[in-house]
């Protein structure tokens, strides 16, 4: 398994930008194959993390580029600043 973290500073209204998350990214991260799980985390004066785990590492890079075209179209407003970026396989994990 492969896992990316984008952390997201200087977001400017959480709320929205969650709700915009769900209602219009989700459904593209589920369609790119080999997702496990996704995840969008409000930790607390303006930032944002999101979470994505696949089963490859193409998986990953692919929801990278499709995450950085649909911020740039539908959350520029909320989302000024780029997002710092993690990835990295997975080499402990736990899963309910």
């Amino acid at each position: 398994m492969y896992a990316t973290v984008r952390r997201y500073e200087g977001v400017t209204d959480p709320r929205e930008a969650g709700r915009r998350v769900q209602e219009g990214f989700v459904p593209i991260i589920s369609a790119v194959p080999g997702i496990v799980a996704y995840f969008w985390v409000d930790a607390g004066n303006g930032v944002m993390l999101s979470t994505s785990v696949f089963e490859s590492r193409d998986g990953a890079e692919e929801s990278n580029r499709r995450a950085a075209d649909w911020v740039k179209e539908n959350l520029a407003s909320l989302l000024p600043n780029p997002p710092q970026i993690t990835a990295g396989e997975v080499v402990a994990h736990r899963a309910a």
